[in-house]
């Protein structure tokens, strides 16, 4: 019999057993679904991650006291060289200052873009007559760079000026969250406006395009000033256990990526003296390129990525074995005819290869819809992300891998088995 003709006969006995190929391809499908789906989620995750934190471009850097923390990790990236000096303990948690952020940024004068912030809290409430919003705001100090150096684009007005920064006076920038909110979108109707912001007036001279959000936390429910009004209103409600007073942050942004390296080194060599440094000390402060934030991100969600592969791992387990058995009892049902085919003349080779068929059959068939399914629910995290559609090319050949394995594994005993049989005890078998 020929080996076209064998998998027409595979396919045509797979096809005559609906219910039982169905379950057994919705078992497979669920296990591909929850690889796929899951990796779908997490490019989309990544695509988002990249959009917004590497917002400063790959030309960025930025300057601070202490690493952040991410789920509950504290690496630093800016490797300390090997053999370096302890930081003295009194050192180690030395904030930042206003004074030594302004001198940074006249000393200097690497040919760069340089942005001094303080944060002012994400739990301000914005109100505008007798609308307010939830105490969700976030209150962002800087200085006339600081919306370019951390992606906001306007839509109208201005940004801040020098005159604002050194003033302190009361205007922001307001981010397209809470201009929905107070405007109904609309930019211009925002501009000159007075924004109430913890009851403390604001007059709108700038909106900001949209930015999107990542990590559960919208980027556009924000309002920006000066980092003088911030240390003027804002202070004590940034103040905790861990931050008894707020540490400035120094951005620094450079025209060529292959400056990088030299204008981070200028950098350090320009900070170490304004923070009194002495030169047989480590740097009391820490310099993150600006993809940092989404190498460590990128890094967590391998723990994802390896949780999805468990849950498929296990899925695929039982359906193999759920597979085998229903083709142990295929075996057991088609004996007799098993038995006719032996006796007009089929090969053992042509037995095994039609039950191997049928298994794997039913297991493509499974990756199919697994594989469909997966990228479906995937993409819909990705709306919700608001990221563009993403087709995990590797996991769909993986999937149609693992899938071919699984069908080959478990039809391998039942098609020995049936082969083997003995042509004329099959043919009495009742």
């Amino acid at each position: 019999m020929r080996i076209a003709d064998v998998f027409s006969l595979a396919f045509r006995t797979v096809r005559s057993n609906k219910l039982r190929t169905g379950i057994t391809v919705s078992i497979i499908a669920f296990g591909i679904m929850a690889l796929v789906g899951i990796s779908t989620a997490i490019e989309a995750m990544k695509q988002k991650f990249t959009e917004s934190f590497a917002s400063m471009g790959a030309t960025g850097f930025t300057i601070h006291y202490k690493d952040y923390q991410f789920f509950g990790r504290n690496d630093r990236v800016t490797e300390e060289k090997k053999g370096a000096k302890k930081e003295k303990k009194s050192n180690t948690k030395k904030i930042i200052t206003k004074d030594e952020a302004e001198m940074f940024k006249r000393n200097y004068h690497f040919p760069s873009k340089v942005s001094l912030s303080l944060r002012g809290g994400n739990s301000n409430i914005a109100s505008l007559g007798d609308r307010k919003t939830n105490p969700t705001v976030q209150v962002a100090g800087g200085d006339e760079y600081y919306a370019e150096l951390n992606g906001y684009n306007l839509s109208g007005g201005r940004s801040l000026n020098e005159l604002d920064v050194q003033s302190g006076r009361n205007v922001c920038l307001l981010g397209s969250d809470l201009v929905k909110k107070f405007f109904g979108g609309n930019p211009d109707r925002a501009l000159e406006k007075i924004i109430k912001i913890n009851g403390i007036p604001y007059r709108i001279i700038g909106t900001l395009d949209s930015k999107g959000a990542s990590i559960g936390r919208s980027w556009d429910n924000i309002a920006i000033t000066s980092y003088n009004n911030v240390r003027r209103f804002f202070l004590a409600s940034t103040a905790n256990q861990y931050n008894p007073a707020p540490s400035f942050n120094i951005q620094v942004k450079v025209a060529d990526v292959n400056q990088m390296d030299m204008a981070i080194g200028e950098a350090e060599g320009v900070f170490r003296p304004v923070r009194r440094i002495a030169t047989t000390d480590a740097s009391n402060f820490v310099i993150d390129k600006s993809d940092r934030f989404v190498e460590e991100l990128l890094k967590n969600l391998g723990l994802i990525t390896l949780s999805a592969l468990i849950i498929g791992f296990i899925t695929l387990t039982g359906a193999a074995v759920g597979l085998m058995n229903i083709m142990l009892v295929s075996v057991t049902e088609r004996t007799k005819e098993i038995g006719l085919i032996k006796a007009i003349g089929g090969r053992q080779r042509s037995i095994r290869l039609q039950f191997l068929y049928e298994s794997i059959i039913i297991s493509l068939m499974g990756a199919v819809f697994g594989i469909f399914l997966g990228i479906l629910v995937g993409n819909t995290f990705s709306l919700v992300l608001n990221t563009g559609f993403v087709f995990p090319w590797m996991w769909l050949i993986w999937g149609v891998l693992i899938c071919s394995v699984v069908g080959l594994l478990a039809g391998l005993y039942p098609s020995l088995k049936a082969s083997r049989l003995n042509p004329i005890q099959a043919l009495r078998y009742e």
